[in-house]
């Protein structure tokens, strides 16, 4: 497998979501956040149960699913799904779920406690929306009160990432390199 800028900072995002179980990520675009940090989560065996990850558009969700199905060998809706509006290829042996902004939502709203789920990735969080921040909102509130097992990660390439860390309770920050 290739070498990526981001490879180099995964066993120091790793270390912090073993530690405080939260983690803000910061690497330039084209770093490799988008589908080498679930992985390796997954790798890491960290989260007991599926793995999201929060895209906010379709068509970027769409094609991080299908280049880390293609990274294991696989077709999407094994091992690595995506879930969008009007369409899912996921199934029971699904770990790591790429949905879109909008899912996540109804997903909260029907199941508050996002049973089964072991980390959820907010990736692209500098392009900021109203579904995205409901969204971080509604996770911090369900870590804080229900589920202090369930990870979180914020990635971005050009957020101000001390503000989001502090947002969550001085979350480690990590960073990669170019």
């Amino acid at each position: 497998m290739t070498m990526l800028p981001i490879d180099d900072a995964l066993p120091d995002l790793i270390a912090a979501l073993r530690a405080c179980g939260m983690a803000v990520l910061q690497a330039p675009p084209g770093a490799g956040k988008t589908t080498r940090v679930p992985l390796a989560l997954l790798q890491s065996g960290l989260a007991p149960g599926r793995i999201l990850m929060l895209e906010p558009r379709r068509l970027a969700a769409r094609a991080a699913a299908e280049r880390m199905a293609a990274t294991l060998g696989e077709e999407p809706g094994q091992t690595v799904g995506y879930r969008i509006r009007g369409e899912a290829k996921v199934s029971r042996a699904t770990r790591i779920e790429v949905v879109t902004e909008g899912i996540l939502t109804r997903m909260l709203q029907s199941d508050p406690g996002l049973d089964g789920i072991g980390a959820v990735i907010f990736d692209e969080f500098h392009e900021r929306s109203l579904n995205t921040d409901l969204g971080l909102a509604l996770t911090l509130e369900i870590r804080g009160a229900l589920r202090d097992d369930l990870l979180l990660v914020v990635m971005s390439a050009t957020l101000d990432a001390a503000p989001v860390a502090a947002l969550m309770g001085d979350a480690p920050l990590v960073t990669s390199a170019a």
